[in-house]
């Protein structure tokens, strides 16, 4: 995937727009139960461990326990297996399935851990082996694939056809016992088996007084072996696994939100980040975020706080703006300080004739991978310097909601032109052709970036955006006086690509305050 990733680097790098932050230091976490620092390099695998789960190790812990009743009373329940998707559609189609992929194993020692692996006998630009564990009668895609082992996993007491009870926590503990594992099973649990709870916070020092509130709507996975369970924590960021656990479990965060978007991008290109936790107690694991030490975690849990409040306050009683699209893709560049909302996995710039004649035969590949919103953490590293850049490109996801591809192509189009005509100028002067597209979109970002940053943050309202040649203080006027952002959206339409077209939709909007605004654009321009 080397090629794919220097490619979307490149197009993403010329489609940024120049929302750029300042400096701050990294940031970091505190985690109860646990001593793990975090790793975000390739994980590191040691020797395959001998599966507690399979079905003929289970028979075996069985007939131990059991040794009068039949090993029949045990059989398959799922399938360990991997897949090698020879093409970004088959990796899509195993995702639309609704499988938890990971890109290791899960049966091998990890002596060291970390976001992402990648098979050493896959070359680097195809996609590595792709694990889960399904059903017995799972039905195949015509995807390449590989039957590891037939497993046994039970969460609870299990009664056979004869009647008789199983103790599933007993029969669990002896396939530890036998597999040579035995050392993983807790000793230090109030009860044999558990829910792994936690809560998983963040602290904003400009916020909530400084005190740490929840990493709202990310995946928490578990697993130990192929017993696998995942959830999402809730706004106030606690979660509670499905599954039961005896074992110590390794944890993990998945950056794909219950609220339709993923965060991704780190070296390898995947729809959602993992931050891997540590491996600690199956009662669970509780992790605090702050800005002291790993930039990554605490980058990731910002801008998926941030697209989660975001999208939350779209609805009719709040903002009443249209929803970013679902399957939103983020990415965040640790080197940029620029941010974008290039759309192109939902189909903008890569259709555009200029870049799909650069980009040739990978142009399906870069928009399967590609974002739809990029945001540049260089320099960023604070939480609200983060929060606002995400308000600020999800205001554009929104607004490209309404308008579709055929005016966010002639917008990223004069981005791009801009760009290169300039020798770096995103913006322009305004006097270019399409010049109207840019102006109408940043007047919307820059003052819903600007609203939503002091509704959180309290203080004056920011004047984000004031110095470019377009204004979006027009619109902060105009709300100053009773027209609402639900109504300023509305006005910034697929038909309005100009300042002229948008003071005359904004008075079919609002017939009402045709003086209000001729005063804005008197005023401003």
């Amino acid at each position: 995937m080397k090629r794919v990733t220097e490619l979307v680097l490149l197009v993403t790098m010329v489609l940024s727009c120049s929302k750029v932050g300042s400096e701050g230091s990294d940031a970091g976490m505190m985690m109860s139960g646990t001593d793990y620092a975090v790793a975000h390099e390739m994980i590191v695998l040691g020797g395959k461990l001998d599966n507690p789960y399979t079905t003929e190790n289970v028979r075996k812990a069985y007939t131990s326990l059991y040794p009068t009743r039949s090993r029949s009373d045990i059989e398959t329940t799922n399938l360990y297996v991997r897949f090698l998707p020879e093409t970004p559609e088959q990796l899509h189609l195993l995702y639309d399935m609704g499988l938890e992929l990971t890109d290791h194993p899960v049966d091998y020692e990890i002596v060291t851990d970390g976001d992402y692996y990648h098979d050493p006998e896959i070359d680097e630009d195809m996609i590595t082996w792709q694990y889960a564990v399904v059903p017995k009668d799972f039905e195949f895609p015509s995807v390449k694939y590989e039957i590891l082992d037939e497993c046994f996993i039970a969460d609870d007491d299990i009664t056979t056809r004869s009647g008789e009870t199983i103790d599933w926590l007993a029969l669990e503990s002896e396939a530890y016992r036998i597999t040579g594992n035995g050392d993983m099973l807790a000793v230090d649990t109030k009860k044999p088996r558990v829910h792994p709870s936690g809560r998983i916070t963040i602290v904003d020092e400009q916020a909530n007084g400084g005190k740490p509130f929840g990493v709202s709507g990310v995946r928490v996975r578990c697993n130990t072996f192929v017993k696998i369970s995942y959830t999402f924590t809730d706004r106030d960021g606690y979660y509670t696994i499905p599954k039961k656990f005896s074992a110590n479990v390794r944890y993990r965060l998945v950056f794909k939100n219950e609220k339709g978007f993923s965060i991704g991008f780190n070296r390898v290109i995947v729809p959602a980040s993992t931050s891997a936790l540590g491996k600690t107690s199956p009662q669970g694991l509780s992790v605090t975020i702050t800005k002291n030490a790993d930039s990554k975690l605490f980058n990731r849990s910002v801008v998926n706080n941030a697209a989660y409040d975001y999208i939350s306050r779209c609805s009719s009683d709040d903002m009443d703006i249209a929803l970013p699209p679902s399957d939103l893709r983020i990415w965040l560049f640790p080197d940029l300080t620029s941010s974008s909302a290039v759309m192109i996995h939902h189909g903008a710039v890569v259709d555009n004739d200029l870049l799909s004649k650069y980009l040739g035969v990978f142009c399906s590949i870069v928009k399967f991978f590609a974002p739809d919103i990029t945001i540049g953490t260089k320099w960023s590293g604070s939480y609200n310097l983060l929060y606002s850049k995400v308000c600020h490109e999800l205001s554009h996801a929104s607004h490209y909601s309404m308008v579709g591809n055929a005016y966010w192509n002639k917008y990223i189009y004069f981005i791009l032109s801009s760009y290169i005509s300039t020798g770096g100028s995103t913006y322009g002067t305004g006097k270019e052709a399409d010049a109207g597209y840019c102006e109408v979109g940043e007047m919307w970002a820059y003052y819903l970036e600007s609203l939503m940053y002091q509704e959180r943050y309290g203080g004056p309202v920011p004047s984000f955006g004031t110095s470019y040649w377009f204004r979006p203080q027009v619109f902060r006027y105009l709300d100053e006086r009773g027209i609402s952002r639900a109504e300023i959206f509305r006005a910034v339409a697929s038909g309005v690509s100009d300042r002229y077209a948008l003071k005359v939709r904004l008075m079919s909007v609002c017939p009402g305050k045709s003086t209000v605004i001729d005063q804005a654009f008197s005023r401003y321009y």
